[in-house]
């Protein structure tokens, strides 16, 4: 499991809510230099073909769960797990310590490679209670209309979709609530990348990094 004692690299943390601009946000980040360890990612690594955690999926919710290729689907996860909480709690018991103990792992490789720095990109960081592991705290914001019209020009959606999609994570309004910076997306691109700027100089000098290692003065 990923502690933060266990590292001398400093993961911060970063999240939002779908369609909110936190996956820009981490890609300005990375052309600075700062590492992303991306959550999906590794959820996707940790249940990959021939992976422990795959085989303890398909041992709990049976082979239905496969395509084809013997690979997950991950669509016919979802309809098993979403519409029974019970079933839900099941899959995260199975896969929130192998996801943790990846992260550790890409943690402990950014340490071996002399980074001081990284960030931990997740969506539901709040969510699943392990915000205080990954102070600071970067939360992408932008008003929900922003984000309907964002899902439907993104993802083809309809507003029901998009509004279902949205409101199944926690309201951006209590992410922020526990923020120790925001980036709000809503305006220019450049208003955008020029607070990304400000809060990357910012977790710098809260944590001791060296800035000009980011290209900031």
């Amino acid at each position: 499991m990923y502690r933060r004692e266990d590292v001398a690299v400093h993961l911060f943390g970063l999240t939002g809510g779908i369609a909110s601009g936190k996956s820009a946000v981490a890609e300005r980040l990375r052309a600075r230099g700062v590492p992303v360890i991306d959550a999906d990612e590794v959820a996707r690594e940790v249940v990959a073909g021939g992976t422990e955690g795959l085989r303890a999926i398909v041992a709990e919710f049976g082979e239905g769960v496969l395509d084809a290729g013997g690979t997950l689907d991950r669509k016919a996860l979802g309809r098993v797990v979403f519409a029974d909480e019970a079933k839900r709690k099941r899959l995260n018991a199975i896969t929130h310590p192998l996801i943790g103990r990846r992260t550790f792992e890409r943690a402990a490789e950014l340490d071996r490679a002399g980074e001081p720095l990284g960030c931990y990109e997740a969506a539901l960081l709040v969510e699943n209670g392990a915000a205080d592991a990954f102070r600071p705290l970067v939360v992408v914001a932008c008003p929900e209309e922003v984000q309907v019209a964002r899902v439907i020009a993104r993802d083809g959606a309809t507003r029901e979709e998009a509004l279902a999609r949205i409101r199944a994570q926690k309201p951006l309004a209590e992410k922020v609530a526990v923020a120790d910076f925001v980036i709000d997306t809503d305006g220019p691109v450049e208003a955008s990348a020029s607070r990304t700027v400000e809060v990357l100089a910012a977790i710098c000098r809260r944590v001791g990094a060296e800035p000009g290692r980011y290209g900031l003065g």
